[in-house]
């Protein structure tokens, strides 16, 4: 009778995990952690009187809210000592069917937790404020003070300019090959003045520890990236979208995966972000 119980309640559940992925992943920014949250709340789903919940799926986003709260205060304290820039974890998609891209990510990353909250679950996801501040344990009026003041934090985030997915795949390829090759003409070609290029190692393998802002300064960091790559090579695997922004994957000559990901404003690259942690790459094999 347990049994039948216990796959009862998984049978609930596993419908409802990708969306509660999606609510983890873009509080956490990590997929990992979103994986441990989302376990969390199944095992919470399973001690629970679900006979006693009217809305399993609004009951589960609220306990997957709440354990990112908890879990954002320690990485926060965790990312105060991370070495160099911290990016998302990348997730590659084959669509841009992406609602938070990535600069709108690291937008959401200076908010508080309260504040990403309430904006992911409001004006992401679609929720009333009555649902929000029972995810958020706030009153409605709360939340929607800490929605609005995340709104105008993020607004300058949101994308200016819609890139066709076919355009937005050769913009990629073509950052590939010219970027690999050396050919710096082309690769100047394609970036605006005021682009800036984003390296996460994480200490673990080699990566800038500052962000290169403005167009020499990215010129003369793939001048080096290009000279180093003639010797040892790299390899694409695919061209996608990672984190809703035109990008792709490449084995490196370490042996070791790598995303690229291409903030495109107006058909230049306003921004360039290379993950080279692996422990951010580890899904993708």
């Amino acid at each position: 009778m347990a049994n039948a119980g216990f796959e009862d309640a998984a049978a609930n559940f596993e419908p409802l995990r990708p969306k509660l992925m999606r609510v983890a992943y873009r509080m956490l920014g990590s997929v990992a952690d979103a994986e441990d949250m989302v376990h969390e709340a199944f095992i919470r789903w399973m001690r629970t009187d679900r006979g006693e919940v009217r809305e399993p799926e609004a009951f589960l986003r609220r306990t997957v809210t709440r354990l990112c709260l908890d879990q954002l205060k320690s990485a926060r304290r965790q990312r105060e000592s991370y070495v160099g820039p911290w990016l998302p974890d990348p997730v590659v998609e084959e669509d841009d069917q992406e609602d938070v891209t990535l600069p709108l990510l690291l937008v959401l990353e200076r908010l508080s937790p309260l504040e990403r909250a309430a904006f992911l679950l409001h004006d992401v996801f679609g929720l009333g404020f009555e649902e929000v501040a029972a995810a958020t344990q706030r009153e409605p009026a709360a939340c929607r003070r800490l929605a609005a003041r995340a709104r105008t934090h993020v607004r300058e985030a949101r994308p200016r300019f819609k890139v066709e997915k076919q355009h937005g795949l050769k913009i990629a390829e073509a950052f590939f090959a010219a970027s690999r090759s050396g050919d710096m003409n082309a690769l100047g070609a394609m970036l605006t003045a005021d682009v800036s290029a984003h390296a996460d190692g994480g200490g673990k393998r080699p990566a800038a520890i500052e962000p290169a802002l403005g167009f020499d300064a990215v010129m003369t960091q793939y001048e080096r990236v290009a000279a180093w790559l003639r010797t040892h090579g790299s390899k694409l695997v695919r061209v996608g979208f990672i984190n809703g922004l035109p990008g792709f994957v490449t084995l490196e000559a370490d042996g070791e995966l790598q995303t690229t990901a291409l903030d495109i404003e107006d058909g230049k690259i306003a921004g360039i972000y290379v993950v080279r942690n692996p422990e951010k790459l580890r899904h993708l094999h």
